[in-house]
């Protein structure tokens, strides 16, 4: 089957069947960090949102939680909490701060690394920053618990680098047909040319567990049959119509709604990311930590 046929596939075939799991291996974590991406092969799936209020979460849960703002040239994490930071990672990447006279505090004790709006040339970062950004990140006295890392959409240059330096990669859909063909194409990448093997989808917006299971099952169904690769359900979070009244407010949904049924999705989720990986830990490429 050719590419195009895969790919609408993905986007229209609802009679997937499950993928077969494969290497299965309990393990829990270590001493370092989780180091996580939350990225989308698409934008407007709601991964910034979703980045935000997890870590929100994480940090009900007493873990020490860090936001990565890697969308580098159109940062977005700190507008969307209304927060106004003096330095960002331009200034750290550029020799003038380091990583921790940057990091801010945000709502319920979560940390902020806020990145750069409307600088082109942090669009694609040179080896020498990505270098130095490793650096700084080895020298943080007191490492986080999770790092969240919130990727730009697509397959530009920086996506590719910081999913792979991720040991954990969420992958955030959509049931919209693009935004599946883009996560497929977002993962066939990653597999293929940096040797990435675990992959975790989160589906977003969904109206029950089983849309949701049927967006997963759609995809899982191509990835086993064409990239030989099973990707794990990570979970799924329901539409919430408050979402986009909270961004309105610049508030997190987490913190001014915390029982709505969206928010509980996403205690799940963290409570997964809390507990041993039901799949082998495979070692980073590149390791911020290491």
């Amino acid at each position: 089957m050719d590419q195009a046929a895969t790919l609408k596939q993905i986007a229209g075939d609802k009679k997937a069947k499950p993928a077969g799991r494969t290497r299965k291996k309990t393990s829990g974590h270590g001493s370092n960090p989780s180091v996580i991406s939350i990225t989308s092969g698409k934008g407007g799936v709601g991964k910034t949102n979703i980045a935000a209020n997890l870590a929100y979460v994480l940090a009900k849960m007493k873990k020490r939680t860090l936001i990565f703002d890697a969308d580098c040239g159109l940062a977005n994490i700190d507008l969307i909490l209304g927060l106004t930071p003096a330095y960002n990672l331009y200034h750290v990447l550029k020799g003038e701060k380091t990583l921790r006279e940057t990091i801010i505090d945000g709502p319920g004790g979560i940390k902020i690394l806020p990145a750069s709006s409307g600088i082109q040339e942090m669009a694609t970062l040179s080896m020498e920053q990505k270098l130095l950004l490793q650096d700084e990140f080895k020298a943080l006295q007191s490492p986080p618990d999770f790092l969240l890392i919130d990727t730009s959409a697509g397959i530009t240059e920086n996506v590719m680098y910081f999913n792979m330096v991720a040991t954990q990669i969420i992958v955030v859909v959509t049931p919209e047909p693009t935004s599946l063909t883009d996560a497929y194409a977002l993962i066939k990448i990653l597999f293929r040319q940096h040797a990435k093997k675990r992959f975790s989808l989160l589906v977003n917006m969904v109206k029950s567990q089983d849309e949701a299971k049927e967006v997963y099952l759609r995809l899982a169904q191509a990835t086993n049959h064409f990239l030989n690769l099973a990707i794990e359900h990570m979970g799924h979070v329901l539409y919430d119509e408050n979402m986009p009244k909270a961004v309105k407010q610049q508030r997190l949904l987490a913190e001014i709604h915390p029982a709505s049924p969206s928010v509980q999705c996403l205690w799940n989720v963290a409570e997964k990311l809390c507990q041993p990986s039901q799949y082998e830990e495979y070692e980073c490429m590149i390791s911020l930590f290491n």
